[in-house]
């Protein structure tokens, strides 16, 4: 909307600030084109005359729909340019794409090259040269430009938009723009722009001294009417009958399917409003056009199109664009006028519209547009594009699948999201195909960020409202407490006339203020420093400032997920994952594969990476490099010795619910649903549950399989999980006179892998190797490690010995087949293997393929080898039928030790190398403990001598490799039946054959049969309803809640992108505290509920999580049990104020339970560790800045040792019950005489230059 001022007005702002008010609206901006006028000779060209005048003598300002910040710098910048005056812009916008998007709308408006004139800079991006005389910036930068210039003289005027966003940025920028507008920058302008800002409050904030007193800052108001708003209520729409719509409570907002179809409803009226629109509109406002000349319309303004007697009806029509041609001719035989020239008439913009339906607050802004005309491309009547703004990603999914399965009706649906692809994101600017209506499914950020064009039918609002609508207050400058960092500033506290608020920067604080990173990752930096992991560091640094370049394509989440994971590892760590990602991306591009373009953006996609912004982490990641390099920290090419092995997997059972009676009849459609997730190998039906188990490398370690994980993803993405079923009465009534109702509650196993169906009489839990186990004591010989105390082998008693040479005789006899179907991962066959006695044939399984050859493994021996997939042989089914003789193996009540879990990512290589050289080359002879899902718990020995033999285990703990620990529930029930079943009279009776099926499994295997039999002949017919499963679930899926007094009782959400939005327990029977830390958070309005975003999952260690409290806390406070004798928990935080008694910042105070026990030599460890890191982050001539290479590396060393030896003690903290603590987050509890003053404590409380003080110590009672 434009505002007229005369030229004394600006000149009386701009030099002495005077106030202007009562400023006359104009309309609707012009466009800033500089091609010539267009002439009318129509009922508008006397406006258009005087506008011209106007535009020739004065300076409007005027409103855009992107920001306000375009109008005024520019008009500005033609002011200063006219009249030969320097000048020298810079303009704010809180958020990238707003500064190089405005940037490049002005260049392309003016014609002029980006960079010249106008500019911007954005992070590391900087597209300006001398000669730009305004430029856009972030907020940011800004900020490093005044901090390094510690002045504003570089600009003569400085436009800081949208003030009301209040960041730590934005804080900071006003506090320093503030105190140099006071000392050495008087003269430049600033200028603040925000419409929900307390004016006066920001004009008495940014008073400036003028003759001994302070004058506030000028305040520039615009009065002027707003557009009308009209609501519409869900009565008016009388399409729809809202009496059947579901209630709505306001205390539980809730997004009800009614109202998703509403929203399906008004969208299928699209096509009858263009209809109607194309017939009533445009007949009535052709003949006031008038006769147009040959020329193009692209300066008019605003002109009246609205007949008298639709005016009140149809609002204002205001021409918002005309940037494309359509043929006059069209045009001139609908209506009869005469053909003059070719012109162009684009959209036609009617009001915003909102109304409120049950609650639920939707806007619906009609946007229309006058019919497009051949000349573009288009024809008459062409469908308008729709705009349906959504709360979040699951309601976008959720209105997408709506619209899609919309019959005949010819719809082009787009998400638009900010985790979406950018080419996702892109597709919304294209033009859909004739004759389809583009709708778009967003978030606000179409609505703060994007400008989407021709859309007609916007914005169908689906927003829910918890309650009334509520103003918010105003918002208020920044306080002289905001963004003050702990460590930066160096405080005397000495004299009673010094401002608490001042001190001098410490070595931290100037590292950060050269950082372009926030604060808590700029510590990140400093520390990577001290323990020798700076590389990395960086790495994280750099991505967690910028959007990530991991995408979740819509709907391909799963595939997303599923690869971040797997850069990822076993680390459970989004930040990992970027290193991982990033250290890729760099080894491909310097061995020279993603030379080409066309190359690197294929590699991005298979990766599921944007490399656009991949490469942008890799500029900032060199920025940092350059300037920590002035603070003698360098990347070396010395790594910490830390092993870095390969991920491992361990299968684990999903259970499902509401399975519809007869199940394992759905087995085939219940393994598609999870085909994308992983390769199902059996699934257990149990009356209306159902237990899906994925096939797992059993070549690989023991963890948690991604399909597992990708599975419990489906319900946070909403997937549907579905079943086409029969009634249960239709098939007691078809099949065999209802006699197969009796497998209406028969447990049936369904193995993918076997291909058999048969009924369980026990749990799927209980030995199904048990039939190769005849004794708890067994001989093997060790055939592959998989890692320490893992392994498989096979028996090497007689009887085994005999199997399995007859068994290898029976093979090689035959006259073998090459495989008929294409080799497969699981798929069983016969492959060579090459021994002293030859090369002779044996069962294997294939593990996977890679090119001309596929990796085995044999299944009666437990080793693996290369073989080409020529040499691969079908398998008789006759040799199906005998159980695999190979045993897999794992020592029970052994967990690796803290040592093994910190220097490698579970086990270390040390412990490796040991494991294999206690069980390799020997028979071993191991006791079963117990048998979960098919491996064999068991008690390793090695013979020594003639009668002595050593426990494997019992070496591990005692050399510090391993710790001993519980078995698992499930563990613990299976060596309860395994001593029921090998008492003494089945062990002195070998030969009894447990596995002889009853007659009552026999008859269920046969009715089991018939019904699968009964169902492939279609007897059933065609399954006519429809089963909706709940789940899948996991019983070993873990929660989260926050350490800190304000939060917690919020409830905690982790974001879906993340890898540990799903975290699973791999050690349900470890019951000490585990740890999650995020690099950022948020909590929303009501304070309820706090989102996590770049999570990591710390090791597995006991007492971790107040190890790492105590070592990173300000301030800590020790609790002490009743009688003195021992530690029971801590408090961390900032401390308390000595004179009012009162915690400094109570509200983000720690107070932890210990769960292992831990001695005043600990707390010393941690103070000696405190101590070296603050040797590494200090001034002086003993400073960092000051050190050679050499003594920083001897530093970084004996930092990262200390830190080791306070995690992996030799012999582990005994475990302790928690004892929480009877007054919680009260400071100042301790008997100050008990506590001990550590030996600099009290100087670096005068004034300290270190980054961490030291604890104080609490003696103890012996």
């Amino acid at each position: 909307m434009l505002r007229k001022l005369t030229l004394d007005q600006i000149n009386d702002w701009f030099t002495i600030g005077k106030t202007v008010t009562n400023v006359e609206l104009l309309g609707a901006p012009p466009a800033l084109r500089a091609e010539a006028p267009l002439r009318l000779e129509s009922s508008e060209t006397e406006y258009v005359k005087e506008y011209r005048q106007l535009e020739a003598q004065e300076l409007d300002l005027y409103g855009s729909t992107h920001t306000t910040g375009q109008p005024v710098p520019q008009y500005l910048l033609d002011y200063c340019i006219e009249r030969s005056v320097h000048c020298n812009i810079v303009v704010t916008q809180p958020r990238r794409i707003g500064a190089s998007s405005i940037a490049r709308w002005i260049s392309k408006e003016r014609s002029w090259t980006l960079g010249g004139m106008v500019g911007y800079q954005v992070g590391l991006e900087k597209i300006a040269t001398e000669d730009t005389k305004l430029i856009y910036v972030t907020t940011g930068v800004l900020l490093q430009k005044l901090v390094s210039a510690k002045s504003l003289m570089e600009f003569t005027h400085i436009f800081i938009d949208e003030v009301h966003e209040r960041t730590e940025e934005m804080d900071f920028l006003l506090l320093v723009v503030r105190k140099l507008l006071r000392t050495n920058s008087r003269f430049v302008k600033v200028i603040l722009m925000s419409a929900t800002i307390n004016c006066q409050e920001f004009a008495d904030y940014f008073a400036v001294p003028v003759q001994n007193k302070m004058k506030p800052a000028h305040v520039f108001e615009v009065e002027g009417k707003p557009h009308a708003i009209e609501e519409y209520y869900l009565d008016d729409l009388v399409h729809i009958d809202h009496r059947q719509l579901s209630p709505h409570i306001l205390k539980e907002p809730v997004m009800t399917k009614d109202m998703y179809k509403v929203a399906v409803s008004l969208i299928q009226m699209f096509d009858d409003l263009d209809l109607k629109e194309s017939r009533a509109v445009l007949p009535e406002k052709v003949p006031q056009w008038g006769l147009l000349e040959a020329g193009g319309l692209h300066n008019w303004d605003c002109w009246r199109a609205a007949s008298p007697g639709k005016e009140s009806q149809q609002g204002l029509l205001n021409v918002a664009g005309l940037h494309s041609w359509a043929s006059w001719g069209a045009l001139s035989s609908l209506t009869g006028l005469p053909l003059y020239s070719g012109v162009f008439i684009s959209r036609v913009v009617c009001v915003p519209v909102p109304f409120v339906v049950e609650g639920i607050k939707c806007n619906l802004c009609a946007f229309s547009q006058l019919p497009r005309f051949p000349g573009n491309g288009t024809m008459f009547g062409l469908c308008s594009d729709g705009l349906v703004f959504c709360s979040g990603l699951g309601e976008i999914n959720y209105m997408h699948e709506l619209l899609t399965n919309m019959v005949h009706k010819r719809l082009q649906i787009y998400p638009l999201h900010s985790s979406v692809t950018l080419e996702e994101q892109n597709n919304v600017f294209l033009s859909p195909v004739p004759g389809y209506r583009k709708i778009i499914l967003s978030t606000n950020i179409a609505e703060s960020s994007v400008t989407v064009p021709d859309v007609k039918y916007g914005k169908l609002q689906l927003l829910l409202v918890a309650g009334p609508l509520f103003t918010l207050p105003s918002v208020s400058p920044p306080g002289f407490g905001s963004g003050l960092m702990v460590g930066a500033l160096a405080v005397s506290g000495q004299g009673e006339d010094e401002n608490p608020h001042d001190g001098e920067l410490t070595f931290l604080g100037r590292v950060l203020a050269q950082l372009p990173v926030n604060q808590q990752l700029g510590k990140l930096i400093v520390l990577g420093h001290v323990f020798g992991c700076l590389d990395d560091c960086l790495i994280i640094a750099a991505a967690l400032s910028l959007k990530s370049f991991f995408v979740m394509p819509f709907r391909q989440h799963l595939d997303g997920y599923r690869n971040k994971m797997n850069f990822a590892g076993d680390s459970k760590s989004d930040c990992i994952a970027l290193v991982e990602a990033f250290k890729t991306w760099q080894a491909c591009r310097q061995r020279g594969e993603l030379r080409h373009p066309k190359d690197e953006l294929e590699w991005g996609r298979l990766n599921y990476i944007q490399i656009k912004r991949i490469r942008e982490v890799a500029e900032l990641y060199e920025e940092l490099k350059v300037r920590i390099s002035q603070f003698n920290m360098h990347v070396g090419s010395r790594q910490p010795a830390l092993d870095r092995e390969y991920t491992y997997k361990q299968r684990f059972i999903l259970q499902l619910k509401h399975i519809p009676p007869y199940g394992f009849l759905y087995h085939k459609q219940l393994q598609s649903l999870f085909r994308q997730c992983g390769q199902v190998k059996s699934i257990v039906f149990d009356g209306a549950k159902a237990f899906v188990e994925f096939s797992r490398n059993p070549t690989e370690r023991f963890k948690t399989l991604p399909a597992v994980y990708l599975a419990l993803k489906m319900p946070q993405l909403r997937v549907p999980l579905e079943l086409s079923v029969h009634p249960a009465e239709e098939i007691e009534g078809k099949v065999r006179g209802g006699a197969v109702s009796k497998l209406r509650n028969t447990r049936v196993n369904v193995d993918f892998q076997k291909q058999t169906m048969d009924p369980m009489q026990v749990s799927f839990n209980t030995l199904d190797r048990s039939q190769s186990v005849t004794s708890l004591l067994l001989t093997v010989d060790v055939t592959e490690v998989v890692e320490v105390g893992h392994f498989w082998g096979y028996r090497v008693d007689e009887g085994s010995a005999t199997l399995l040479q007859k068994l290898t005789a029976e093979i090689n006899q035959l006259q073998l087949v090459p495989l008929a179907l294409h080799p497969h991962p699981d798929l069983v066959c016969l492959a060579p293997f090459a021994d002293s006695d030859g090369e002779r044939y044996f069962r294997a399984q294939i593990l996977y393929v890679s090119g001309p050859c596929a990796e085995v493994f044999f299944v009666d021996y437990g080793n693996r080898a290369r073989v080409d997939l020529d040499l691969l042989m079908e398998i008789p089914c006759q040799f199906l039928e005998l159980p695999f003789q190979a045993l897999e193996f794992k020592i029970c009540q052994m967990r690796p030790s803290a040592q093994s879990l910190v220097c490698g990512e579970r086990w270390s290589c040390r412990a490796s190398q040991r494991f294999a050289s206690l069980v390799r080359d020997c028979e071993l002879l191991v006791k079963v403990f117990s048998v979960v899902h098919g491996v064999l718990r068991v008690d390793v020995y090695r013979c020594s001598g003639v009668q002595d033999t050593i426990n494997v285990r019992d070496v591990l703990i005692q050399e510090g490799y391993a710790e001993f620990t519980e078995e698992s529930y499930e563990s613990k029930q299976s060596h309860e039946v395994l001593k029921g079943l090998f008492s003494k009279s089945v062990e002195n009776s070998p030969g009894t054959d447990r596995s002889v099926p009853s007659p009552m499994k026999e008859n269920e295997n046969y009715l089991v049969q018939i019904l699968l039999e009964s169902c492939c002949s279609h007897q059933l017919g065609a399954p006519n309803c429809k089963a909706v499963l709940r789940g899948p679930f996991n019983p070993y899926e873990l929660k989260c809640h926050s350490l800190t007094r304000i939060s917690k009782f919020r409830c905690v959400w982790i974001e879906k992108e993340s890898i540990n939005s799903i975290i699973i327990s791999d050690a349900p029977e470890d019951l000490h505290q585990r740890m999650l830390v995020a690099a950022s958070l948020l909590v929303n309005a009501t304070g309820s509920t706090m989102l996590l975003r770049e999570t990591s999952v710390m090791p597995h260690i006991p007492g971790l999580p107040a190890l790492l409290s105590m070592l990173f806390a300000p301030v800590m406070e020790l609790r002490v049990d009743q009688d003195g004798k021992g530690y029971t928990g801590v408090l961390c935080g900032l401390g308390w104020n000595p004179t009012t008694g009162t915690p400094i910042l109570p509200e983000h105070d720690i107070e932890l339970a210990f769960d292992v026990q831990f001695t005043m030599e600990d707390i010393v460890e941690v103070n000696i560790l405190r101590a070296a890191i603050n040797k590494l982050i200090c001034d002086g001539p003993n400073g960092s800045k000051n050190l050679g290479p050499e003594r920083i590396a001897q530093l970084q060393d004996n930092a990262r040792q200390k830190l080791l030896g306070l995690f992996c003690q030799l012999k582990p903290r005994e475990r302790v019950v928690p004892k929480w603590y009877e007054k919680p987050y009260e400071w100042n509890q301790v008997d100050p005489t008990l506590v001990m003053e550590t030996a600099d404590w009290e100087g670096s409380r005068r004034k300290s230059p270190f980054l961490y003080q030291l604890h104080k110590l609490v003696v103890l009672a012996t």
